[in-house]
This record gives structure tokens, sequence and C-alpha cells, in this order.
């Protein structure tokens, strides 16, 4: 009886081994800080896509109060409802906007809270791009308030005598604001607990300083010691430099203030904000 004998047959096998295994490529280079500031934008405004929820305060806040103060108190402060639509939607932009800053703050607890940023912190991106891109993305959300306010007034009859350029002009410059404030509430949320802490204080500062200023009424009908803090509102400061762009009457100093104050809230929190980033996450 003759016994065979099997042979494998190996020379294909190394052949068969490096086909199955991937192949190498070059490692990918590291993302720049804008790319990765441009990636968490994308996050965040995805986070919204999935959860609209989210929009409710920058839907509801401008028709809300543009709506009700036009009509509840626009024949009783003006005498028409349309002469005082022309006074306050200026102001009623700047309050919507102003509100919703606060999500800056908020939105980067929620992820501290949920341990979010230590995965985040782990990746070999740009430090800061988690803060930079949570601020593009209220920013998204921002102008979408200030478009809100600005079609709703359209519609209601509002007329800017600084027509397009004007308007346009006016919305920068109240997103320039907003985000210089918005580091101020990026660095509470680094400093308060919880995101409800961080909400409270923004009531709590947002609301006398917004209701106590030129949005609504006219200083000039307010006693004199009033008049003079209203006056020295930031937020009245604000307004005017809208109303102004929007009415075609602006003057340069009250624009060059508010972009003054608009760099020196970056200056300060903003910097601050990275170092507590950096020492407390």
């Amino acid at each position: 009886m003759t016994t065979a004998t099997t042979t494998h047959d190996t020379t294909g096998m190394p052949d068969r081994i490096r086909r199955a295994a991937p192949a190498r490529r070059t490692r990918p280079p590291r993302a720049g800080a804008l790319s990765a500031s441009l990636t968490f934008a994308r996050r965040a405004l995805l986070k919204i896509k999935h959860v609209p929820e989210q929009l409710a305060d920058a839907i509801m806040i401008p028709i809300l109060f543009t709506v009700m103060f036009t009509y509840l108190f626009g024949g009783a402060l003006a005498g028409s409802t349309g002469s005082y639509l022309q006074f306050l939607l200026p102001g009623t932009m700047v309050f919507a906007v102003l509100l919703i800053t606060v999500y800056a703050g908020v939105n980067l607890k929620t992820d501290l809270t949920r341990g979010v940023v230590d995965r985040f912190r782990s990746m070999p991106v740009w430090r800061p791009a988690l803060i930079v891109g949570g601020l593009i993305s209220d920013a998204a959300r921002n102008l979408l308030a200030a478009g809100l306010v600005i079609g709703l007034g359209l519609a209601m009859g509002f007329r800017p005598g600084g027509g397009v350029t004007g308007v346009l002009l006016a919305v920068a410059l109240v997103l320039v604001f907003a985000f210089g404030l918005s580091w101020v509430w990026a660095t509470l949320g680094l400093v308060l607990r919880t995101p409800s802490a961080i909400s409270a204080v923004s009531f709590l500062v947002q609301f006398p300083l917004t209701f106590a200023s030129n949005v609504f009424v006219d200083p000039r009908t307010m006693p004199g010691w009033l008049r003079t803090l209203v006056e020295l509102n930031p937020v009245s400061v604000l307004v005017d430099a809208v109303r102004g762009l929007m009415h075609g009457t602006a003057q340069a100093g009250q624009v060059g203030t508010v972009l003054i104050a608009s760099g020196l809230l970056v200056a300060v929190f903003g910097p601050l904000t990275m170092r507590l980033y950096r020492t407390r996450t």
C-alpha cells in the first residue's frame, strides 16, 4: 500500500497575507486651529438639528417681545404702533441676541458635566477648538434671532432709514458684541457648578440691564438720576449705535465705543477662559 504524503505549498501565503492586511498609509496631518474649530462648530449645529428645541429661545424671544411690546405699549408710549416700532425694533434685536448668548456657557458646562470634554482633550487637536467652535455655532443662533426680528419687523411695517446697508451693519455690530459677551458666559461655564446656575446668573444680570436701558423707552422721558444711569448702561450704548445704523444717523463714536468694548471683553475673558479650561478640566 502506497502512503501519499500531502505537502502544503506555502509559497503564496505571504502574498495573501499582504493582500489581506490593510495598506499602510501616511498619517494624516494634524488638524489646524481653524479646521478643528469649524469641526466643533459643525458638531454643535448637528446637536441643534437633532434637538431643535434648543432653538426655542432664539425663535420665541424675538417674536414675543417684538409683537407684544409693539401692540401692547406702542399706542401709549408713542401714540401709534407704527412709530413705536421704528424706535423699538433695533432694541428688541439687541435684547433677543444678548439673552441667548448665555448658551456659550450653558453648552460648555453641559459637555463638562457629561464627560465629553475629557474625550476631546485626549485628541490631538488644538485645545481651545471646542470653545471657539461653540462660539461660532452660537453666532449662527444669534444671526437667526436677529433675522427673525428684522423679518417680523418688516412684515409689521418697520422701514429702516439706513436701508439694507444700515441693517446689515447693525446686525454685524450686534454679532460682534455678542461674540465678546459670549466669552463672559464661557468663563462662568468653567466656574459655576451647573448649567442651570449659569442660566440663573444670566437672568439676574441681563434682565435688569436690558429693562433699565433705552430698549423700550426713550431716556428723555425719565427722571434725571434714572436717565443718567440708563445712558451709562452698556446695553443703551449698543442700542444707540444699532438704531443709528438702521436709521442712517449713526455716529462713528457710537460704533467705535461698541467695537472697543467688544475687543476688551475678548481680550480679558478670552485668555481667562483658556486658562480655566487648561487648569480646571
